[in-house]
């Protein structure tokens, strides 16, 4: 009897194994994934914080596709929301230096402007600061001009950043087209690009 009892206890036992190896099986390759799954997450954040322009821009609008500059929003472009933007104007569009900055923007981007809070930094890495005569924000003629107190020299880097920028309450796509004034020129400042900025 006691032989019977052990018999039925091992047939029972060998499901009960087979489903404790699949479970160690299952694990093993379970947990790659979700750790892999974490690292992508975990990513996502950092990726829409920072949204940089495309590489490509197809059917733009802008005729020269090297007309299009970069630019970077800090905060994720999230409309009706506070950001940082970020416009870059690269070395070879600074081809006489730089006395005077003009954006102008289209006038169904309803964003506000913290004229208190704009730098201009240049060089390599953006890594020196401009001196900021003055800013003048045109809402009129949907302009922001940017004096600067001495002037860029010509093949740095161009950054400006507009921190504090109220985003529009409805998203969309905004052109904002980049202007600058080199010292002696007459009053008539030089395309150097256009911005194309994606909220939300």
């Amino acid at each position: 009897m006691f032989r019977n009892e052990t018999a039925q206890l091992l047939d029972h036992s060998v499901p009960m194994f087979k489903l404790m190896l699949f479970a160690k099986r299952s694990k093993r390759r379970f947990l790659p994934a979700l750790a892999a799954a974490g690292c992508l997450l975990g990513a996502l954040p950092g990726a829409t914080v920072a949204q940089t322009n495309p590489g490509l821009t197809i059917f733009s609008g802008v005729e020269n596709q090297r007309d299009i500059l970069n630019y970077r929003l800090d905060f994720g472009g999230t409309r009706n929301q506070r950001d940082r933007y970020r416009l870059r104007i690269p070395a070879n569009r600074v081809e006489l230096g730089v006395a005077q900055i003009a954006i102008a923007y289209p006038d169904y981007f309803t964003g506000r402007f913290d004229t208190g809070r704009i730098e201009v930094a240049y060089g390599t890495n953006y890594s020196r600061s401009a001196n900021i005569s003055e800013v003048v924000w045109d809402q009129d003629n949907r302009v922001l001009q940017i004096y600067l107190a001495e002037p860029i020299q010509s093949q740095n880097a161009i950054e400006i950043r507009l921190s504090n920028v109220r985003n529009p309450f409805f998203g969309g796509t905004f052109y904002f087209h980049g202007r600058v004034l080199s010292p002696g020129d007459v009053p008539l400042p030089r395309y150097v690009g256009t911005w194309i900025l994606s909220i939300e």
